[in-house]
This record gives structure tokens, C-alpha cells and sequence, in this order.
């Protein structure tokens, strides 16, 4: 287990520092409003159910789902959460539907036409790779579109992905706000001080509430049994990942021993073919030899050659 210094900043991708750090209504907003890079300008949010724990197997998971009211005046829901890499696309699928369907009336869908509101799931990833993705790629905005064109074919089903292990900017590196967001989420744990590139009021706010001196004893507490989970968390994901590699490691290497097995059992093919007909040649060429044809002719019959069928008695 990882010694435990006492931080100056929490760590958001802790269930606690989630939930502190984006139960935040404000900070909420100016993450939400970064994260869709214009194509939405959210103006105000509720949360439906502040702290919604998932399904037994995901004990402490904390899921955020809210309402949003957007600038044109129309509401959407987003469900927003850090997530385990079990199934991931899939279980991101079951919550985004359930969420759906949870919005239909329980009669009268005649009158109510399927008015169904934009839904978005929003994934903080921490610590493992996006199935099936590269490892450059760390934001990932999703939806529905037609596969050869790649024109949408329906806005108001969305999935946003934040990589975050694929994110590895420097501080110099760090071009716009959703680059500071990804800065943010992977280093706030392990700095010092406010970074020079986040010295706007959005982002003081974030590390304001990040900072572990203002933690009550009990926050404290709490915070610190949140980061012993992460740690338990990833500490099984790389034993997993070791005992997956040596599998692999060994599979590669049976594969190799059946590749060479299979090799030497053809050559003994070969060579077994090859001694039968070199011992049939010898049979037939002996025969000749007692019928008394000349040894030449043997020769260009059986492929002997002559010195061969010389010697045969």
C-alpha cells in the first residue's frame, strides 16, 4: 500500500473528490460548459438525485444526475460519473437507456409522442484505456451518426469520454480550457501550489474546494478511506493486467513451441518420405540388376546412381 502524505490539493477522481469538487452546483456548470465546447451553454442545473449509488457490485460509486436547463431554454439530463473498466461502452449503454426510459409516462404515449430529452453520460476514465481506443486520444465526444458518412444521425443520444491516462501535457503544453480540465483532473493530487494556467476564477474555485487544510476531521476521514479504495482498486487492475500479460507471455510461448513442433513434424515427413522412396529406388534397382539390364539404364530409371547400384548384391 501507498504511504499516505498529506496532500495539498485532493484528488478528483476519488469518490469524494468527485463529489466534492463537482457537487459543487457552479463548478459543475463551468466544467459542463468547457467540456461542450459551445455546442451547448448550460445556464442552470438541478440535482435529480445528488448522490445516487449504483448497483451492488459498484458500492460507492458516485453518479451525478441532473437536469439541465440550456441556454435556448430546453432541459437535458446528463448523467455524469467516474466508472470502473468492466464493460465499459456497455454499462454506459444500460445507465444512458435507463435513464430513457425512466422519462416515459406510465400511460397515454399516444399523447406524449416519445418527447424524449437529450441525454448525455459523461465519464470521468482514471487509471485504464478506453476499449478498442488508441493512446493518444483522451477526450472522446460521442454519438449517434451514420457509419459511411459520418453524419449524425441523432444529436440528442450523447457519451463523453475523458481519458484521462492518455493525457500526459505538460504545463507548457496545456493550449485551451479543456486541456486545463484534463491538467487538472490528472495532477491537482500531487501539486504543490495553483498551477500559473489556472489562475482564472473557475479553475480557483475548483482547488479552493480541493484543498485538504479546509477539509473538516470528518471530510478528512472520509476522503482518506475514499483514496485507500482507489488504491485497493487499481493495485487488483494491475495484478489483473500482470497476470493477463503473463498469460499472454505464456500463450505467445506455447504458440511459438507449436510452431516449431509442427516444423520439425514436417520435415520428419520429408525425410521419412524421402528414405521410403530412396529404399524403393534400392529394391527396384536391385531386381533390374538380376534381370541382367544395364546398369546405366537402372540408373536413369531408379535416380541411383551408378556407383549405388554397382555395390547392391
Amino acid at each position: 500500500m501507498k504511504n499516505h502524505v498529506q496532500p495539498v490539493f485532493i484528488d478528483p477522481t476519488t469518490d469524494e473528490g468527485f463529489k466534492r469538487l463537482f457537487g459543487d452546483k457552479v463548478n459543475l456548470i463551468n466544467f459542463l460548459n468547457i467540456i461542450f465546447r459551445g455546442r451547448k451553454t448550460i445556464v442552470d442545473l438541478t440535482y435529480r438525485d445528488t448522490e445516487r449509488i449504483g448497483v451492488t457490485e459498484e458500492i460507492g460509486k458516485v453518479i451525478f444526475d441532473l437536469v439541465v436547463q440550456i441556454s435556448t431554454g430546453e432541459e437535458i439530463i446528463i448523467e455524469m460519473q467516474t466508472s470502473s473498466q468492466t464493460n465499459l461502452k456497455q454499462r454506459m449503454l444500460y445507465y444512458a437507456s435507463k435513464v430513457i426510459s425512466d422519462t416515459a409516462p406510465k400511460g397515454n404515449r399516444k399523447a406524449w409522442g416519445y418527447a424524449i430529452p437529450e441525454v448525455y453520460t459523461i465519464v470521468l476514465m482514471d487509471g485504464f484505456h478506453m476499449p478498442g481506443g488508441d493512446l493518444k486520444t483522451y477526450f472522446h465526444d460521442t454519438c449517434l451518426c451514420n457509419r459511411d458518412s459520418g453524419q449524425i444521425f441523432y444529436e440528442g443520444l450523447g457519451f463523453i469520454y475523458l481519458e484521462i491516462i492518455n493525457f500526459v501535457k505538460s504545463e507548457a503544453e496545456v493550449v485551451d480550457e479543456l486541456d486545463k480540465v484534463f491538467f487538472m483532473l490528472k495532477n491537482m493530487s500531487t501539486l504543490k501550489t495553483l498551477p500559473r494556467i489556472m489562475k482564472s476564477a473557475v479553475f480557483q474555485r475548483f482547488f479552493q474546494l480541493a484543498s485538504y487544510a479546509k477539509l473538516t476531521k470528518e471530510e478528512r476521514t472520509m476522503y482518506d478511506i475514499s483514496l485507500k479504495r482507489k488504491w485497493d482498486a487499481e493495485a487488483v487492475r494491475m495484478y489483473q493486467q500482470e497476470q493477463v500479460e503473463g498469460l499472454e507471455k505464456q500463450l505467445g510461448g506455447l504458440e511459438k513451441q507449436l510452431k516449431e513442433a509442427k516444423q520439425a513434424s514436417k520435415k520428419a515427413v520429408v525425410i521419412a518420405k524421402a528414405q521410403g522412396e530412396h529404399k524403393k529406388a534400392i529394391e527396384t534397382a536391385l531386381k533390374f540388376k538380376k534381370m541382367g539390364l544395364p546398369i546405366a539404364d537402372i540408373a536413369k530409371g531408379t535416380g541411383l546412381t551408378i556407383e549405388e547400384i554397382e555395390k547392391l548384391k
